[in-house]
């Protein structure tokens, strides 16, 4: 019996728009690898002949190496208080009977909704309000801000799933409180911990909008790092930081799909 031809052209047309979004989405990507490994001093794709002098230079920019163990601190910072602190939120969310609960759990997640130049204003605004000035203390909360919605959301969605009772049966058994919770719900939900916790890590790693109102000489991380280059030296050493990023993206992937599975850490 033949297939109406109606459901065929709109499977069809499905695939089509799938293969168009990724080639969208991935081509500034490849461009970007194209360009660091062109022997032009200019940005363009190379032609013919390929070459990493770019990335030899990386090693020789002034600024870079803290630049970049900068943002790995702040990242690893902020992912690790996230993670406390989304744990608790989200227990008491999924766990909690109290008026505002499901707009407690809303605003929580509202910095990824926001603007980052939007974000980044307030918190500026506000820590000098409270008289804190200092570019670190001011990252680190800051970037804690970026990280605590990622955890949140796979957090919550975890707990929803997870059997308390499980912790009851363990208390039973002589364990207090808080050994139930570390020996039961945590490995339970260590899928949830790691998708969270890659996520918001490089959330913070690459965060340009929120982190420039808050850097200072002494303290840039890595994107805003970049951006001065684009504007004093723009070439493709640039082109090969950011190829190298992406590298750093891709590992951070594959371990997650070692340890999760991408199609868990996507929700699927």
């Amino acid at each position: 019996m033949r297939r109406p031809l109606l459901p065929l052209l709109g499977l069809a047309l499905a695939w089509i728009m799938l293969a168009a979004s990724v080639i969208f989405l991935l081509a500034p990507l490849v461009v970007t690898v194209g360009v660091s490994l062109s022997p032009s001093p200019v940005f363009q794709l190379p032609q013919g002949e390929l070459s990493w002098r770019w990335y030899a230079r990386v090693g020789r920019l002034e600024g870079l190496l803290p630049a970049v163990l900068l943002s790995l601190q702040v990242a690893a910072f902020a992912t690790a208080a996230s993670l406390v602190l989304g744990t608790l939120a989200a227990i008491a969310v999924v766990r909690g009977q109290f008026p505002g609960r499901e707009a407690i759990a809303t605003f929580l997640v509202s910095p990824l909704m926001l603007p980052g130049l939007v974000i980044g204003l307030a918190m500026l605004q506000y820590f000098r309000a409270l008289g804190l000035r200092e570019a670190l203390p001011s990252l680190l909360l800051a970037h804690v801000i970026i990280v605590l919605p990622y955890v949140m959301r796979t957090l919550v969605a975890g707990l929803a799933l997870f059997d308390f009772a499980l912790i009851d049966a363990a208390r039973t058994l002589g364990l207090s409180y808080p050994r139930a919770v570390l020996r039961v719900m945590v490995p339970v939900l260590a899928p949830s911990f790691i998708t969270g916790g890659l996520f918001g890590f490089l959330a913070s790693f690459d965060n340009y909008p929120i982190s420039i109102f808050l850097t200072d000489v002494y303290h840039r991380t890595l994107p805003i790092q970049l951006l001065q280059y684009l504007g004093e030296s723009p070439d493709p050493t640039i082109a090969a930081v950011s190829t190298l990023i992406i590298a750093l993206t891709l590992l951070v992937l594959f371990i997650g799909d070692r340890m999760v599975g991408l199609s868990r850490m996507a929700g699927v």
